[in-house]
């Protein structure tokens, strides 16, 4: 039974088991920003559309477009959010009604048949919204945005916490890429239930050649606390190789105190911040990493560790998190918790001078790559999605 409040022209009826759906991608953030919600989402997307499946990406309209082409639509949508000076709340009262008509418009264009938040943020405000006065079916996917925010936006914002417990409780499905995250949403948002569908790797970008070295480590993210570069940069100190370097690739806000950090320990020559690197760098930096090394303090999966593995590097991996659920320890990587500065250089140390083990872990990682192909993430994606509208069209 159709509900009572969706417009004629808002749902679309193919029968209950429809050979491809209309998926609305309501994303934080996507391109031209660059991260694992924008990657994540590209990739979905193109998988499901290649499926059959008709797809647009809903985003925040953060005042950056692309015009590249892709076999996706792409709208860039107003968020704007209310707030407790005067000043802007009036400013909301203004932005409002245009915002939402906007996203009503979206609805009433593309008729999806589900809306799918990745990463909840003002966009999840807005397709909560959708849903509500639509009855279209809303699957919420977090990407541990509760958990890894240097920002502090949750302990912040009463609103978009309100909003992710109603939107949990609303929707059909929650999903997330570990069950870290997962149990984050049941002890403080609400949640009951959850499916984990893990983040994938594509190809690796083409590089020419590179030789594997024996005495560098890489680390790659964005350069805020959460990331663990510091303890990096402490642990790299403690375990005393002199032969050694290490080379931290992403730019953030935290670059300038880690390098202050880097020049009083007065290891400059050895260890170097290489600022923001395209794919294809970090790709040719792993190749030749004796090691890749990810410090997190809090890690909701480890997109980072795939890219070690299908780079052909060893893998030294933060236990705090989701990637312990996925990165077997000593087999495909070491897990290490990166607070335990001795137990890192240790690893490091380990690591460096036990070629046999660096073999193995390189070896047992790349046979993981499999498991985590962008064309299995969608099929969970879709099957997920294709039994949320048919429930819903079985009511």
């Amino acid at each position: 039974m159709r509900r009572p409040n969706v417009p004629a022209d808002a749902v679309h009826r193919r029968g209950d088991a429809p050979p491809g759906i209309r998926v609305a991608l309501i994303a934080s953030s996507f391109a031209p920003f660059v991260g694992g919600v924008e990657e994540h989402v590209a990739r979905v997307a193109e998988q499901l559309q290649a499926r059959g499946d008709e797809v647009e990406v809903w985003t925040v309209d953060r005042g950056e477009r692309t015009r590249s082409a892709r076999s996706f639509g792409v709208r860039y949508l107003p968020t704007p959010l209310p707030a407790r000076s005067a000043r802007d709340l009036v400013r909301f009262a203004v932005r409002a009604p245009g915002a939402l008509s906007k996203w009503a418009r979206a609805v009433r264009e593309f008729h999806p048949d589900v809306l799918s938040v990745q990463c909840f943020g003002p966009n999840g405000l807005y397709a909560l919204g959708l849903h509500r006065r639509y009855g279209v079916p809303l699957v919420v996917t977090s990407h541990g945005e509760t958990l890894g925010d240097d920002n502090g936006v949750y302990a912040r914002s009463a609103l978009l916490r309100r909003g992710l417990r109603d939107a949990v409780v609303a929707a059909s499905a929650v999903t997330a890429p570990s069950e870290y995250v997962l149990a984050d949403l049941r002890a403080r948002f609400g949640l009951r239930g959850g499916v984990v569908i893990p983040n994938g790797v594509g190809s690796a970008p083409v590089i020419g050649r590179v030789e594997r070295r024996d005495n560098l480590f890489v680390a790659v993210g964005r350069l805020g606390r959460m990331k663990g570069f510091d303890l990096l940069i402490d642990a790299f100190v403690e375990a005393d190789l002199p032969d050694a370097e290490l080379e931290i690739i992403g730019d953030g806000p935290e670059r300038a105190v880690l390098q202050e950090q880097i020049d009083r320990a007065d290891v400059g020559g050895r260890v170097r911040m290489a600022g923001q690197g395209t794919a294809e760098v970090v790709a040719a930096r792993m190749a030749a990493a004796t090691a890749v090394v990810v410090p997190s303090r809090s890690e909701a999966f480890g997109i980072v560790a795939l890219e070690a593995w299908r780079g052909g590097a060893p893998l030294v991996m933060t236990s705090r998190g989701g990637a312990a659920e996925f990165v077997r320890d000593a087999e495909d990587g070491l897990l290490v918790d990166p607070t335990d500065r001795q137990g890192l250089a240790s690893a490091m140390r380990r690591i460096l001078r036990d070629e046999t083990l660096r073999r193995t872990l390189a070896t047992n990682g790349r046979a993981r790559l499999p498991e985590f192909e962008w064309a299995r993430i969608a099929e969970s994606y879709a099957r997920l999605f294709r039994g949320t509208v048919g429930a819903e069209r079985a009511t």
